[in-house]
């Protein structure tokens, strides 16, 4: 009877959160009309989508990632699109220094920033963690705190346009996962900060959103290339999941949960039967796929 409880409850709870998910918002593409956006990480995957939705909605961008040449091409893509501008800055946010020259660019070209999406993160193997404090100590570098340091550029102007911070994170950020323990720890570390400073704003009466996106398995590149031989899960598509990051922006959400049906019920979960989803997140690999 108890087991049976601790399956009940979280399916009901997901039942009530897909209902809730599901339901109609005041969600309109105009929202993002001439909105000034920086975008992070957008030479591929779900920043390179991002971008492309944005320009449809005739958004002011700001791109970044590492690779010059592909953002040059994301960028004519989305003057293609219907941008109402659109520009690059190219480098790596292992330079501290990078984070303060994107927001500059921003504030030099419009003068304000609306909304920053912090979606960018460093390479990281999925495999045993092999002892390197090393990479932990880079990974750190890139993928929390350029979060903190683009944050607190952005803030002035943010502040002034009551603006959104969207920060891309994952379900390794919300509950820990075999073969990701250094990746893990820095979507962890995104969670305690952007919570804290959530409070903060309330009780200071800052008018900036802030948005947490746990976002399960999807089909970028990158993630296809580097799991697809060891989890069981099938990927969602990184266009809608694209999608559903700006409309939880535009909608000032505290929380994304994407895709909602699989992040929903680990979540729920993770408070009620925090063993059997231990059980079910290590019966989702095919742990004799990976090699040490």
């Amino acid at each position: 009877m108890g087991l049976l409880l601790k399956i009940f409850i979280p399916l009901l709870g997901l039942a009530l959160a897909l209902y809730f998910y599901s339901a109609p918002e005041n969600f309109n593409e105009e929202m993002l009309r001439g909105k000034r956006v920086i975008v992070t990480g957008a030479s591929s995957g779900i920043g390179e989508q991002v971008a492309y939705h944005l320009a449809r909605m005739e958004a002011h961008l700001l791109l970044t990632a590492r690779t010059e040449a592909k953002l040059q091409k994301v960028v004519e893509r989305c003057l293609e699109l219907g941008a109402a501008s659109a520009r690059y800055v190219s480098g790596s946010m292992e330079d501290t220094t990078f984070p303060t020259v994107v927001v500059r660019e921003a504030e030099n070209t419009w003068g304000g920033l609306d909304m920053l999406i912090l979606n960018h993160i460093g390479y990281s193997y999925f495999n045993y963690f092999n002892g390197d404090v090393g990479h932990i100590r880079k990974l750190l570098e890139i993928n929390f705190l350029s979060y903190v340091a683009m944050t607190v550029s952005a803030l002035p102007m943010l502040k002034e346009s009551e603006g959104s911070i969207v920060v891309v994170s994952s379900m390794a950020g919300k509950v820990g996962s075999p073969f990701a323990a250094s990746y893990s720890a820095t979507k962890f570390a995104l969670e305690g900060f952007f919570s804290s400073l959530r409070h903060e704003f309330i009780i200071d009466n800052v008018n900036v959103s802030i948005t947490l996106c746990i976002l399960g398995y999807i089909n970028t590149e990158n993630a296809v290339r580097a799991i697809s031989h060891v989890i069981r899960s099938t990927p969602a598509p990184k266009e809608e999941c694209a999608l559903e990051i700006i409309r939880s922006g535009a909608l000032r959400q505290r929380e994304l949960h994407y895709p909602p049906g699989a992040v929903g019920s680990l979540l729920l979960l993770r408070n009620i039967a925090p063993d059997l989803l231990d059980y079910v997140i290590r019966s989702n690999y095919e742990v004799e796929n990976l090699r040490r």
